[in-house]
């Protein structure tokens, strides 16, 4: 019994002296990663992220020393076992791979065991019973930290492995189901030409007929050049796609003033209103200034105007640029309002297959086109429908771009 109380007088006494030499302690090991040339990220860390859990596992040593003897296995590894996994953890962040945090801790391990070496040294008193105790403490504590640190950095290596897998995963279904819309999208475009140079080839087999009088000759002129104008706006449609799938359009940002891009642009297009018995009110602040691509912020109006003249039987459409809502004030909004016969739908892409049933020749393009244009942009497209009463669609474009 005196012995044993004995072996437990000079463990103590070691826990306080290794409680004394903590610093001493985590500096010699700094020194001994610097000095291992295959222990590199360390280098670039401040001391306090270097070391940063590794006192609470020398701390968590020293009240080991003094635990009883019956619970001393347990102790140790439930003091050992949460600053460990924090170290883990830390590593992981800091971009350490799995085998320096091994062999990070292992440099631990030796400086530990110098010192223990060197007190026994230093004390004659200390006996063997008691240096054999304190090395088996720290073996069980050591093994508990490097268990517990691998542990942890490989749980999470492969969580983030597996939200990599996941991501791709993602990834690959948007590139199939843009695949998919890639290809409707060129095949209506197909199905559109085709019908177009039908019309344009029966009509000209029409005007070459002998006999047909100046009216019928009249009717088959315009009819032409109709379908060629359709086509001619077909074609740039078309061309304009693929330049954006491409990736060959580039956003060229200036500061600007949208009373300048839209009120001659629904000016241009009153006329087509007007012709169809429609209104085109247009309503926006004078001299609303913003930073923007003046280019492709007209060429998604048009498009969205265009559109809505389109299918407006009655009534008319209305066109509103200006400040966003209250609580949104680093964009401004481009709202095209129509009178039109609406649908049941709540996103811009199943607007595209709504309207392009029995719609006019690459709709469906023209709505592929300001999607890709408002992605340009960093813009969102948002609408609103209610059958029979009409459509709505709001662009929110950013104020101001970075870079």
């Amino acid at each position: 019994m005196k012995n044993l109380q004995d072996i437990r007088g000079q463990l103590a006494a070691l826990a306080e002296h290794v409680g004394a030499r903590r610093a001493a302690i985590l500096l010699s090991w700094q020194a001994a990663i610097k000095r291992d040339p295959k222990l590199t990220n360390g280098n670039s860390l401040p001391r306090g992220e270097l070391v940063d859990h590794i006192p609470a596992i020398l701390a968590a040593f020293e009240h080991s020393l003094t635990a009883p003897e019956g619970a001393a296995a347990e102790s140790v590894e439930a003091a050992g076992h949460q600053p460990a996994a924090e170290h883990g953890l830390q590593r992981w962040k800091q971009g350490y791979d799995l085998r320096e945090v091994a062999r990070e801790l292992g440099k631990l391990n030796e400086c530990v065991v110098l010192e223990l070496n060197q007190y026994a040294a230093a004390n004659p008193n200390f006996s063997r019973e008691a240096l054999t105790r304190a090395q088996e403490v720290w073996a069980t504590m050591c093994s508990t930290s490097i268990e517990e640190s691998v542990s942890q950095y490989f749980a999470l290596q492969r969580e983030e492995a597996a939200g990599h897998i996941k991501e791709l995963e993602q990834a690959l279904d948007q590139i199939r189901e843009l695949e998919q819309q890639r290809g409707e999208i060129w095949q209506q475009a197909a199905h559109d030409l085709r019908g177009n140079l039908s019309v344009v080839a029966n009509v000209t087999v029409g005007l070459t007929r002998h006999g047909a009088n100046d009216a019928t000759r009249e009717d088959f002129v315009r009819l032409l050049m109709r379908n060629v104008t359709s086509l001619h706006h077909l074609l740039n449609d078309v061309t304009s796609l693929a330049r954006l799938q491409a990736g060959r359009e580039k956003r060229q940002i200036e500061a600007l003033d949208l009373t300048t891009i839209f009120e001659p642009l629904c000016e241009g297009v009153r006329h087509l209103a007007t012709q169809r018995g429609l209104y085109l009110h247009s309503e926006g602040p004078a001299g609303f200034a913003t930073d923007g691509d003046p280019v492709k912020i007209r060429r998604i109006a048009q498009n969205l105007i265009l559109n809505a003249v389109k299918y407006t039987r009655e009534g008319g459409v209305k066109v509103t640029w200006g400040d966003s809502r209250p609580d949104d004030p680093k964009r401004w909004l481009l709202t095209v309002k129509d009178t039109g016969p609406g649908f049941s739908t709540g996103t811009v892409m199943p607007l595209a297959d709504a309207r392009s049933s029995g719609s006019d020749a690459g709709e469906g393009i023209g709505l592929s086109i300001v999607k890709r244009l408002c992605e340009m942009l960093d813009a969102t497209i948002e609408m609103e429908s209610v059958p029979g009463t009409g459509t709505s669609i709001h662009v929110l474009f950013p104020r101001h771009y970075s870079g």
